[in-house]
């Protein structure tokens, strides 16, 4: 079956399960759809492990320094929790942005990877956790067997985990496969950094130890720091204070707390650090921000793919 008619059938599928929900959890573990009918305004959020397909729509995503753009030719791989900032750059009520998201299990990432038929493979130099790969038939194959458990849901216990495996195969076997298999081995580098990554992500309201983090990590310091650099395109104060920012600006805006309730919740001691942080990295003031986001119609970290 072609590309061009499997994408078809998943934009048919995903239309008929959404409606006009923008956002949707099926009844399979881990899997969600979304819709939107405009293009969005930037807009923070954390990506967890997973997958996000695209089938109609393009999207842009920020990470540190680096920018991601994906759409029906390519899907966005996620290998660890990264704050992001991120947009829809193509979506009209003729043609909505459709996209599905599924969740990785790492641990099974790691048993297909212990079963001896991938061999270690070394992922390019400054690669980060966050990487888009090209869309192929026996992907959006599999995504669509997945798709057609939803009408029998007394098949989904047994089925999906299968099929969900075999997507998990088909990226590790993909172009983007050598940094989740990278970042899923344990006792690689990469691996050791992701504890670190994960302790952070965590403890981010807690006063950071780098020294302390790098012996979480069985690493030296500088080494330390030069890992986590390239797995999330920031350093470990960097990734702390996005993390920070990023909660606190879902407190206000899902939570109606005020900035510094925000600041101190999220581990500031100084509402005027956090205000000046903020607003380095938003762009404007917080409840600037916040007052704007709510007449846009956003609300709090709900663009996860």
């Amino acid at each position: 079956m072609s590309l061009t008619h499997l994408q078809a059938e998943l934009i048919r599928k995903i239309s008929s399960a959404v409606g006009k929900e923008e956002n949707l959890a099926t009844a399979i573990p881990g899997l969600s759809f979304h819709r939107r009918t405009a293009c969005t305004e930037p807009c923070s959020a954390s990506y967890e492990p997973s997958i996000a397909v695209i089938v109609q729509g393009r999207k842009s995503v920020e990470l540190g320094q680096k920018t991601f753009i994906y759409d029906s030719s390519r899907y966005l791989l996620t290998s660890l929790d990264l704050p992001t900032v991120s947009h829809i750059i193509e979506a009209s009520e003729a043609k909505p942005w459709l996209a599905l998201l599924l969740k990785l299990d790492m641990e099974v990432v790691r048993e297909l990877l212990s079963r001896g038929e991938f061999r270690p493979l070394a992922p390019a130099p400054g690669g980060t956790a966050m990487a888009t790969a090209r869309v192929t038939p026996e992907l959006l194959n599999a995504c669509n067997r997945l798709l057609d458990l939803l009408p029998t849901p007394g098949d989904i216990p047994f089925l999906s985990s299968l099929i969900q495996r075999e997507i998990i195969y088909r990226v590790l076997r993909g172009e983007a496969g050598a940094r989740l298999r990278s970042v899923a081995t344990l006792g690689d580098q990469s691996q050791r950094t992701a504890k670190a990554v994960a302790w952070i992500k965590s403890n981010y309201a807690q006063p950071l130890r780098v020294d302390d983090l790098a012996d979480l990590a069985g690493m030296g310091v500088s080494t330390l720091h030069h890992h986590f650099r390239a797995l999330t395109a920031m350093s470990p104060l960097q990734y702390q204070k996005q993390i920070r920012l990023h909660e606190a600006r879902n407190r206000m805006l899902a939570g109606g707390v005020d900035a510094a309730t925000a600041a101190y919740e999220v581990g500031y001691e100084s509402p005027s650090q956090f205000n000046r942080e903020y607003s380095r990295f938003f762009g404007q003031p917080p409840m600037r921000d916040i007052r704007g986001l709510r007449a846009s119609g956003a609300v709090a970290d709900d663009s996860r793919i």
